[in-house]
């Protein structure tokens, strides 16, 4: 599998899990009494989301680069 579809698709399995966190997250805070450091779970997917999709947004641009480059020799 290629470096970018595998990234991809790390992206999109990241993001089920942040969803899932943050419902948990949404559930254990309506509990009675909430319990305040599961509040902190969605962290890390949210972290490990904002990289890959830097990534992801980053690749066109440094594609075209990359091509204006070779073109130019």
């Amino acid at each position: 599998m290629a470096w970018n579809t595998w990234i991809r698709q790390v992206h999109r399995w990241l993001s089920v899990m942040f969803v899932a966190s943050v419902i948990g997250t949404t559930i254990a805070l309506a509990q009675k009494p909430p319990l305040v450091w599961v509040s902190y779970v969605p962290l890390l997917p949210l972290a490990l989301l904002s990289i890959t999709g830097i990534y992801l947004f980053a690749l066109p641009y440094v594609g075209r680069r990359r091509q204006a480059e070779q073109g130019l020799r």
